[in-house]
């Protein structure tokens, strides 16, 4: 099977925002599942949240599941531990 280098690319692109990478970070720790605890750790208006959590999960990085009116977000993809493990956080 040939890589889909494009497919790759945005992926890539997908995490190479540095508040998406503190996201992606936080929800591996275990930490900051709920948009109002990103908001208050980042520090960020809500909308700015989650417009980063669309972007992640348009590239199959994140999923979420309903917990009543409380959306919890986590890593589904693999491949973010292991890029996170080479850029040493």
């Amino acid at each position: 099977m040939k890589p889909d280098y494009e497919k790759g690319g945005e992926f890539l692109k997908a995490l190479a925002h540095p508040v998406r990478l503190k996201m992606v970070m936080g929800l591996l720790k275990g930490h900051d599942c709920d948009v109002n605890t990103m908001v208050a750790n980042l520090k960020l208006p809500q909308s700015t949240i989650s417009q980063h959590l669309g972007v992640l999960k348009s590239k199959g990085i994140v999923s979420f599941r309903k917990d009543g009116v409380r959306a919890c977000y986590r890593v589904v993809d693999g491949r973010v531990e292991a890029i996170l493990k080479v850029l040493g956080k």
